[in-house]
């Protein structure tokens, strides 16, 4: 008869998560945004247990579904969690409990039957073609911050690239003689995408006349994209260079540097690209997360009828 794993009941949660964060890190390589998501929702559960006045190991079922239910409902000291972050959340104890059999500290996963609530299908923001081009155009002359933010805002449709796959490009990782680009995307996760005539040419000016301008002679930098000091860009760089733009393009409020992501990946859906490749060049581990576009290219289709056909509202 086999004997249950040992239930070390009294072991600090915090040890339990440090121990959990290492395995994330160093056995599935995930990035340090990623990481700190998951500390940040298991604190949170972290302390709510201890209002509990239980652990972990012990906590069950039902337990964990007071622990979502809490959060949705919020509190008169607290806002109601949205669908999708407690989506999250689940997700993130269910991998903990998970990682906390493969130890041998649970003979059972209290996350198993734990539910979320359904999130909303809101679909992403994209931008027609019209508005692409009209921000494209926005950084005009030919000063280099110009050059930079036109060769950026390039770069990012041409190829669907995530805010931090942007600024993390080195010099070295975009080869404009054969028109490919290297990008650093999720847990360390390398992927080839091809780049378009326009962006390439971009990206071309802005090395040749725009960033030697900003970095001083004898300056190793090995980014792509630097700010006016010659060191690389930040995160909230970029995204006050896509606000500014996106202002004199006239898409105030309308777009994130998220944006021209769900644009490129619906525009290359809409233009007959197969999901298979679409995952592949987005750097989705799990197709089922590229799908949603095939639902937003769906909707854009929809539009283009019921604007373009002229009896598609009329009366009877």
């Amino acid at each position: 008869m086999a004997t249950a794993p040992s239930h070390p009941g009294t072991r600090p949660f915090a040890e339990l998560l440090l121990d959990f964060l290492a395995y994330l890190e160093l056995e599935r390589g995930l990035s340090r945004n990623t990481l700190d998501a998951y500390r940040s929702d298991l604190m949170q559960y972290g302390a709510f247990l201890e209002r509990e006045r239980t652990g972990a190991l012990d906590a069950d079922h039902r337990r964990l579904t007071k622990f979502i239910t809490t959060l949705a409902s919020g509190g008169p000291d607290r806002p109601a969690v949205a669908p999708a972050t407690i989506q999250r959340k689940v997700a993130c104890l269910r991998s903990f409990y998970r990682h906390l059999r493969r130890e041998d500290m649970l003979d059972h996963d209290p996350t198993a039957e734990l539910r979320a609530p359904k999130r909303s299908q809101r679909l992403p923001q994209v931008l027609a073609r019209h508005e692409v081009q009209a921000l494209l155009a926005a950084p005009r002359g030919t000063e280099p911050g110009a050059l930079r933010d036109r060769a950026l805002l390039e770069l990012m449709y041409a190829c669907g690239l995530r805010a931090s796959e942007a600024v993390g490009l080195d010099v070295s990782d975009v080869d404009v003689g054969t028109g490919v680009l290297r990008a650093h995307g999720k847990g360390s996760k390398e992927r080839l995408v091809p780049i378009g005539r326009q962006a390439v040419a971009a990206v071309k000016t802005y090395l040749q006349r725009g960033r030697p301008r900003l970095v001083e002679a004898g300056n190793e930098e090995s980014r792509l994209f630097v700010n006016r000091r010659g060191t690389g860009l930040t995160r909230q760089g970029l995204y006050k260079i896509v606000q500014r733009h996106a202002r004199t393009a006239g898409l105030e409020g309308k777009m994130s540097p998220h944006t021209l992501r769900h644009t490129f990946a619906t525009h290359l859906l809409a233009g007959g690209c197969d999901l298979r490749s679409l995952q592949e060049m987005l750097g989705h581990a799990d197709i089922a997360t590229t799908q949603i576009y095939t639902h937003l290219s769906a909707e854009r289709l929809k539009e283009s009828y019921f604007e373009a056909h002229p009896r598609a509202t009329a009366s009877s």
